[in-house]
């Protein structure tokens, strides 16, 4: 880390599964931020292919479905050089188990669940993950699906315990259009869209003015 006085503060990304029976463990800020985050948004429309109407050619049905990808650092080095319990204990193990249990069903519910269907319940319900949000900064804050995880582990300490790990994520982007009216991820969606309307249009008024300005020039 930077001593520079004149350093900014960066704000850390980060992503949280909210679940308030362990809200603790659905927290996972990013150690450092990535280099790159790539963002792919395909349309969602109604016409224009072969056999669609194509006077619908510009009809949109939603917002674009949208992949987040990103590559996540996590180190241990620091901690272990402050001889912080946990990461002398565990390295990174703790860290990635939080960004991995976005994935899993939680235990309670696994045992509940065969608990029933000893019981003979035929009608067992799939466990539904909690809402989980990406947060890159103040102007981003989206809910996502985790759609793939894979981890490399770079390096172990004495007990096997990986110290360094690089973490590749690719989220799905939930809007509106994957939410029922009245939940929260649908309503965290709009308002993400309304600031991106926000920042579109202030964009636009910003090449206006570039624009007389160049233009006085001739």
């Amino acid at each position: 880390m930077t001593t520079f006085p004149n350093s900014p503060r960066l704000l850390k990304g980060a992503i949280v599964g909210v679940d308030p029976l362990n809200p603790l463990s659905s927290v996972i800020v990013f150690q450092y931020n990535p280099d790159t985050v790539t963002r792919r948004l395909d349309a969602r429309t109604s016409g224009g292919g072969e056999t669609s109407d194509r006077s619908e050619a510009f009809r949109l049905t939603g917002p674009p479905k949208e992949v987040v990808t990103l590559s996540v650092e996590v180190d241990a080095a620091d901690q272990l050089e402050e001889a912080n319990p946990l990461a002398v204990t565990s390295g990174v193990y703790p860290a990635l188990s939080a960004l991995e249990m976005l994935l899993y069903p939680k235990s309670r519910t696994v045992i509940a669940n065969a608990a029933l269907a000893r019981l003979g319940n035929i009608e067992i319900i799939p466990p539904e993950a909690p809402m989980t949000l990406f947060i890159w900064g103040t102007r981003r804050v989206v809910p996502v699906r985790l759609t793939s995880f894979s981890v490399t582990e770079e390096a172990y300490d004495t007990t096997l315990n990986p110290i360094r790990a690089r973490v590749e994520l690719s989220l799905q982007i939930l809007s509106y259009a994957d939410r029922k009216q009245g939940h929260p991820g649908y309503n965290l969606f709009l308002a993400h869209q309304i600031v991106k309307e926000i920042m579109a249009t202030t964009n636009v008024l910003n090449s206006a003015q570039n624009t007389g300005a160049s233009l006085k020039l001739f």
